[in-house]
């Protein structure tokens, strides 16, 4: 597959695509101010290939990490999946693959938002699509968390792909931690290693340092002396996973845009006195040691946390192109 296209308003976003994306066109622009004519004659210039549309409208009003559950009204992030199905309406890519949190499904349904996308692609001829909440660690990503998949063809009917990674796939052993940033030298926090692109650690405080090493792998703020402990914690015991260190032999929690930060989930090293590094955070989501970003430490976080994992869309990409050769479009 080739990629040509991307549209994002985040400026390092745009930076970090074009890095690793040189030949694609990269509009900056909401989506919101985006003509469809303007994709549209991208699309005309593809074709006779087949062309699909990748959309994954921001995720965070639909996580379960929002406790506050606006209106529609109330977050102008909400109705994003209907300006992407403004695209698919006028420009009938021959795939439609939407990626979210599986709180789309259920956040705020006196919207119907998902529902009045699925009536949108049905009326724009699709076939009837397939979507599910899906493990991450089904498709060799090392995070326990699940995601929102959503696969569609305006050709025949196209399941999910089937799972390539756990009990009874050719890949039984599920990926952990260690597969994937056990190799990789040694840094302290604060630090960036000379050689390794984005091998770099946020600074930590000599609190949160004496925190860090007073917590075993895969340990957390329980286990810390009365002294280190925040107000918070005594009182209610807070989030379990906060300020704690990965698990060399399981998979990590899943990565956030605030994946390099120690006090915001399980971002802890397994045995190194700070957070994961933004090229740690990048193995996680499986993406490639090649693979660059632009920007802070907080603006790569973010794009790493946003991004659907590599070895997801691969295994999306291989499945869509094999349904496409058995309906005989490629």
């Amino acid at each position: 597959m080739d990629i040509a296209f991307a549209l994002d308003w985040n400026a390092d976003a745009k930076c970090s695509f074009q890095l690793n994306f040189p030949a694609a066109t990269f509009i900056a622009k909401d989506i919101r101010e985006v003509e469809e004519r303007i994709i549209y004659e991208l699309v005309n210039h593809s074709r006779p290939h087949p062309v699909m549309f990748c959309g994954c409208a921001p995720c965070q009003p639909f996580s379960k990490q929002n406790t506050i559950r606006p209106q529609s009204s109330e977050d102008e992030r909400f109705p994003l999946i209907l300006e992407f199905l403004r695209f698919i309406e006028r420009c009938k890519p021959d795939i439609v693959f939407v990626e979210n949190v599986p709180g789309i499904q259920n956040v705020c349904p006196e919207s119907e938002l998902l529902n009045e996308f699925l009536q949108g692609l049905e009326h724009a001829g699709y076939m009837k699509p397939a979507y599910a909440s899906v493990p991450l660690r089904w498709y060799g990503v090392p995070q326990s968390r699940n995601r929102f998949l959503l696969l569609v063809s305006r050709h025949s009917m196209v399941d999910l792909p089937p799972k390539t990674h756990g009990p009874g796939t050719a890949n039984p052993e599920l990926e952990t931690v260690k597969d994937w940033i056990g190799n990789l030298p040694k840094i302290a926090a604060g630090e960036k290693h000379s050689r390794i692109a984005d091998h770099r650690a946020a600074g930590l405080s000599p609190l949160n340092i004496k925190r860090i090493q007073a917590t075993p792998e895969g340990g957390g703020h329980q286990d810390w002396p009365d002294h280190l402990r925040l107000s918070c914690h005594r009182i209610s015991g807070g989030y379990t996973d906060v300020y704690g260190p990965m698990s060399w032999d399981r998979p990590a929690s899943g990565l956030t845009t605030r994946c390099i930060s120690y006090s915001n989930d399980r971002f802890g090293h397994p045995e190194q006195d700070r957070a994961i590094s933004v090229r740690e955070a990048a193995c996680l989501q499986t993406f490639p040691m090649d693979f660059s970003f632009s920007g802070s430490l907080s603006s790569s976080a973010r794009q790493i946390g946003n991004a659907v994992p590599v070895r997801l869309a691969k295994t999306i990409g291989l499945h869509v192109r094999e349904h496409l050769t058995n309906v005989g479009t490629c």
